[in-house]
């Protein structure tokens, strides 16, 4: 079930519909810790029929690694046996390894040695597998820490895992953040309704207007990238862009406003990437839950910045590459990571030997250039992203550094997309710095619905999501993951 879909549509007015039923509010003369329980029991059984609206079999499999996580957190806090916390991560990542890397290793490992493959296994990719396995991996870890006492009751547990508006495209949300809400009085109300709507209308707006109606024009480059000009190629690197940042932070948007409609709080997954003046700023500023994710839990854990600048380099290196293969089961998620990460380490290692501090601030235009430098580079290589293999990105990258002659196609929405893009950035810009704030920040443009100008400016935005939405069938992109 999409959000973007008729049948999602139907799903969340009835399931805010039971919220709203099973709460103080409506029953007033029930016990409040009973209704709890109930809401929860009941959010459960809608996460899991969210998620079963694809393919049912593998409800079974995440309820799997719920019960896995459960009593292997139980033990180890009752019993202190640290070979119940190592097969609470194992598992998840041997069911990772399974589904989603087994074909690539085994193949690459052929290819590399000249064996014949012995064969593929015919398995398909749960949807939302990558981001509901970190959310389990990171229960136990910050159970084994001591930083999050073992939950008690299955069912907290098992929501924080499957919480549908989350579940299948994040963001990845830590159980430090999420189960402490679960023991909280969360209902429906106005005011999150007020919110809730607004920001899911925001990402709405983001998917279906800009994110699916570039995709047309990337799409129609990237069939035939050797038939068009160098300029072409390279309007549909920024806009491919754009694109992926519209249709993930899109989808994180209509999750964080699905979440706090029910009265939940989830933690914001992108901040304005595109003012970054750096990799390593646009990397922070980038799928913000993947990024504090593999800080926190991997590059953390192999020692981070404590150990040298080798190694220290190393470590990066290694998150980075890691992080480009958790998109994907592909080289050209590998290779992504890899220069991600290399350009992370130049930047460290230039200005450790030979970047002098600024005074205050640096003048615009200098960090105009460096938007315009950081973007360009994280335009080329989102090329990673849409190419087939390494060989066809590559041949696109020369195609535009060569200047090839080809068909000249300036699309209407990716340039329009990326004038909003910039309208957008000078918009938060000027506010930052109104609010003092000391780098720009992204916000949500909400808009006061209890005045007649809230209502006006509210639906006229939403009629104008409708009347330019694109209407074919489009997936979100992180559905892959």
């Amino acid at each position: 079930m999409q959000f973007n879909s008729l049948a999602f549509l139907v799903f969340f007015p009835i399931v805010c519909a039971l919220a709203t039923f099973f709460s103080p509010h409506c029953m007033k003369k029930t016990d409040p810790a009973k209704l709890q329980r109930i809401r929860h029991i009941m959010l459960l059984l809608a996460s899991y029929v969210f998620y079963g609206w694809w393919n049912w079999k593998f409800c079974f499999l995440m309820l799997l690694m719920t019960a896995v996580a459960f009593f292997s957190s139980q033990h180890y806090s009752r019993h202190g046996n640290k070979a119940a916390v190592w097969l609470g991560v194992a598992f998840p990542l041997v069911v990772l390894g399974i589904f989603k890397y087994f074909n690539f290793f085994v193949g690459s490992f052929c290819d590399a040695f000249g064996i014949v493959n012995p064969g593929t296994l015919r398995i398909i990719l749960p949807v939302g597998i990558s981001f509901y396995t970190f959310q389990s991996l990171s229960y136990t870890i910050d159970v084994y820490r001591g930083k999050l006492k073992a939950e008690e009751d299955f069912v907290r547990l098992a929501l924080y895992i499957a919480f549908f508006p989350q579940l299948v495209a994040g963001p990845i949300v830590k159980a430090e953040h999420f189960i402490p809400q679960l023991y909280e009085e969360r209902n429906i109300n106005i005011k999150n309704i007020e919110i809730g709507v607004q920001i899911f209308a925001f990402g709405l707006f983001k998917k279906i207007v800009m994110a699916d109606n570039i995709a047309v024009f990337v799409d129609a480059v990237h069939a035939a990238p050797g038939a068009y000009s160098a300029a072409t190629l390279l309007l549909s690197a920024f806009a491919h862009y754009v694109q992926i940042y519209c249709d993930f932070s899109g989808y994180s948007d209509m999750a964080v406003g699905c979440a706090r409609v029910l009265g939940y709080d989830l933690t914001r997954n992108f901040n304005l990437p595109f003012v970054s003046e750096s990799i390593s700023e646009l990397w922070s500023r980038w799928h913000i839950s993947l990024s504090t994710w593999l800080q926190e839990y991997l590059y953390f854990s192999l020692g981070g910045s404590k150990k040298g600048n080798v190694r220290t380099y190393v470590n990066l290196m290694i998150t980075m590459i890691l992080g480009g293969l958790w998109h994907g089961a592909a080289w050209t998620f590998v290779l992504w990571g890899a220069l991600i990460g290399l350009a992370q380490v130049i930047e460290r290692f230039v200005k450790r030997n030979f970047k002098k501090k600024p005074k205050g601030k640096r003048p615009v235009p200098m960090r105009i250039l460096s938007m315009l430098l950081t973007t360009s580079f994280f335009s080329l290589m989102a090329l990673l992203f849409r190419a087939k293999s390494v060989a066809v990105a590559w041949e696109m990258f020369v195609s535009i550094l060569t200047l090839q002659p080809g068909i000249n196609h300036i699309g209407f929405w990716p340039v329009v997309s990326i004038v909003l893009v910039i309208f957008c950035c000078i918009c938060a810009a000027l506010r930052s710095r109104k609010l003092g704030q000391r780098s720009i920040q992204g916000y949500y443009p909400l808009v006061d619905l209890s005045t007649v100008k809230g209502l006006v400016i509210f639906f006229t935005f939403v009629g104008l999501t409708l009347g330019l939405a694109y209407t074919g069938e489009s997936p979100f992109i992180y559905f892959q993951f």
